[in-house]
């Protein structure tokens, strides 16, 4: 295998990952209502810190209220569902030629960062314990890592790519 066949490998290997990952992120928010049920049951039966506990169960309380009384609500975290899976699909685009579509993981890059100032400004707005804010910001910081390696590894493959020469096309 060629040392610029190795790279594409190793990018779309971290593309899968990447992706599978924003999916799975992203699908979480469907069920959230059932979610946060069965994470304060399993809390229960865990030695979970009292400040864990507690917002867990004022969350899970807000999401049956708004279930019960004002379903239509929820509907915002089928759009966050249906962005993330949206943004997955984005990705295809540095699969099939990460050279030419590498602005995308720098999109991503972006969108990671910008979770830290998301956080920090909207988690008070709405109450938002800090520290559950620190969770949410580190989404952002771990999401970056695979970009980054990405980023690195396409700029790789670009160097190793003759000039007019399209990536191997996806299979």
């Amino acid at each position: 295998m060629s040392d610029r066949a190795a790279q594409l490998r190793g990018i779309r290997a971290w593309l899968v990952f990447f992706v599978v990952c924003l999916v799975l992120s992203g699908a979480t928010a469907f069920p959230l209502v059932h979610e946060l049920r069965w994470t304060e049951e399993v809390l229960r039966h865990l030695p979970a810190p009292d400040a864990l506990m507690d917002w867990i169960t004022r969350v899970r309380r807000g999401l049956d209220t708004a279930d019960a009384d004002h379903p239509f609500l929820l509907y915002g975290t089928d759009w966050l569902a249906f962005a993330h899976l949206v943004i997955a699909v984005a990705f295809y685009g540095p699969y099939r030629d990460p050279v030419r579509n590498i602005w995308v993981v720098e999109f991503g890059m972006i969108a990671c960062a910008g979770i830290i100032p998301l956080a920090l400004i909207c988690g008070p707005i709405r109450g938002i314990p800090f520290w559950w804010s620190v969770i949410d910001m580190s989404f952002g910081v771990i999401g970056i890592v695979p970009l980054y390696v990405l980023r690195k590894k396409i700029k790789r493959l670009e160097a190793l790519t003759p000039p007019n020469v399209q990536a191997v096309p996806a299979t």
